[in-house]
């Protein structure tokens, strides 16, 4: 396991206590990170913290969908120090049917937390980093915001959404010392699973060269580079981890 060096440097992750934002908080512990789980599952919350049982990561219960919620906890995590890196992990799958089948209430529900809440997120927290002319943000998309899975309109687009929103914040934070990149994962097998049918957990395997999902801990491993200083000059990119199933 390579060794990224994030000592000295405080993240937020959401959805940070579990799948794959419990793993990225892991790894940001083991690189030397001060982690916040921002979560809205309190159970898991208090799991993952058991888990951790590290005095480096604390926790604060925010509805990312809630841009006041997310204001307030961000002016008090940034009372007494810099936040560094923010991770936008926190989403959900939404329905699998079609389009003209989809509720619209469900494709709302999707958009709020897989596009809006990232938007909302970035929006607060770029002027802290701004001001202190540092700062690393990842966007979790998803390879279905490339290519656009069937039966799951509402999450391809959301996540084409998060894609386009990381292009242009990168670009206009280019000139500060402020990189913000996307990750297109392939599904990865956690929670999010339960949400699917088996017909499309089956439809998403069949497009990967690999024939495998991805691991939690290979997503956390690119993050982390990420959100290192080391990554001086990608921003306003995505970086697939798709097991090749990308073609662009």
């Amino acid at each position: 396991m390579n060794n990224y060096n994030l000592k000295g440097r405080r993240a937020i992750v959401t959805g940070g206590a579990q799948g794959f934002g419990f793993a990225i908080t892991k790894r940001f512990l083991e690189s030397g990170a001060e982690v916040i789980i921002w979560d809205i599952d309190q159970k898991a919350v208090d799991e993952a913290l058991k888990e951790l049982s590290s005095e480096k990561c604390s926790h604060q219960i925010v509805d990312v969908t809630n841009f006041g919620d997310i204001t307030k906890n961000i002016e008090l995590s940034t009372k007494e120090k810099n936040v560094d890196i923010f991770v936008n992990n926190a989403g959900m799958a939404g329905k699998n049917t079609q389009v003209w089948n989809y509720p619209n209430d469900e494709w709302l529900k999707v958009m709020n937390l897989d596009l809006n809440s990232v938007f909302y997120c970035c929006k607060a927290i770029a002027p802290h980093m701004i001001k202190n002319n540092y700062g690393r943000i990842v966007n979790i998309a998803s390879i279905a915001g490339k290519e656009g899975n069937p039966n799951a309109s509402a999450y391809s687009t959301a996540k084409a959404g998060v894609i386009g929103l990381t292009k242009s914040l990168g670009k206009e934070l280019a000139d500060k010392n402020i990189a913000v990149n996307a990750v297109t994962p392939a599904a990865a097998k956690t929670r999010i699973f339960d949400q699917m049918t088996e017909e499309h957990i089956n439809y998403m395997l069949s497009k990967i060269p690999r024939n495998r999902f991805a691991k939690v801990d290979e997503l956390a491993s690119l993050v982390t580079w990420l959100a290192a200083e080391e990554n001086s000059f990608s921003t306003a990119a995505v970086f697939d981890l798709s097991g090749g199933r990308a073609t662009y």
